[in-house]
């Protein structure tokens, strides 16, 4: 039987292989990934433009101009900041439009006194950080050949508040029950985000956590199932594509790699 570091080796070497034969398009699938909800939301803007007006006008009673001007801020804002993300163009503006488009949401919608979907919302903002950390990598590369100081310390912390952030999603899907089975998931599932958070074995623990979070996204969001006219439908279309985008955001742990400040860093130091 081979022992529990052989069977550690052997996953490690085998994500290797993975991410050495993925690493020209993980990039872009994760990008996909991460800018999926506000893609989505943006379009839900567009085609439902009369629902989300009013909803906003009855909520804060704001009038039908304001409530107008903040479907048409969230539309706009969140395509635009989805293009300027997939074609590369001005990355830190939009962040900045997206990180916006999140706080904007949070207050609007009262998510601020809502402890799951602020932990989600949060767990958004780290993949949006994460993004910006990757251009930050790619405006280094732009002088690699010149000599550097030491390590590129706003992109390290970058990429470490992202991870943090990241983590949230998968505390709001931990369940308390004592059934022997959701106990296992949620001592595995805690054990990969510790892993995640101090940076330890992390693209093999980010892998994992991809892969896990993939499939309970499809099996507990499947939103196609349910019939357009029940409002569950829109309930797990958010759920859905929300996880996408923390999957994506996952994603470019993986394809970035923890960061400066992890133990995977350190123990290279050892």
């Amino acid at each position: 039987m081979p022992s529990q570091t052989e069977l550690l080796s052997k996953a490690e070497d085998l994500a290797d292989q993975v991410l050495r034969h993925s690493k020209h398009v993980l990039p872009h699938i994760a990008r996909l990934c991460l800018i999926s909800t506000f893609l989505e939301d943006g379009i839900r803007m567009w085609t439902q433009w009369g629902e989300q007006r009013d909803y906003m006008d009855s909520q804060w009673g704001c009038g039908t101009m304001l409530a107008s001007t903040f479907v048409l801020v969230n539309l706009v804002g969140q395509l635009a900041g989805c293009i300027m993300v997939l074609s590369r163009q001005k990355v830190p503006i939009a962040c900045g439009i997206l990180f916006s488009i999140i706080f904007i949401q949070t207050i609007a919608y009262s998510i601020l006194w809502d402890l799951k979907f602020l932990m989600r919302n949060l767990a958004l903002a780290g993949g949006v950080i994460l993004i910006l950390a990757e251009s930050k990598a790619e405006g280094k590369s732009l002088f690699a050949g010149l000599p550097s100081l030491g390590e590129n310390t706003p992109k390290t912390y970058l990429q470490l508040s992202g991870r943090l952030l990241l983590v949230l999603m998968f505390l709001t899907l931990l369940r308390f029950e004592m059934s022997p089975l959701q106990m296992v998931e949620n001592f595995i599932g805690t054990a990969l985000i510790i892993l995640v958070s101090i940076g330890y074995k992390t693209k093999l623990s980010a892998l994992v956590l991809v892969c896990w979070l993939t499939l309970i996204n499809f099996y507990f969001n499947a939103w196609w199932n349910i019939p357009y006219y029940r409002p569950m439908r829109d309930f797990l279309k958010y759920d859905f594509f929300q996880t996408l985008s923390v999957i994506g955001g996952l994603l470019l742990v993986v394809a970035l790699g923890p960061g400066g400040v992890s133990m995977d860093e350190h123990k290279k130091k050892w």
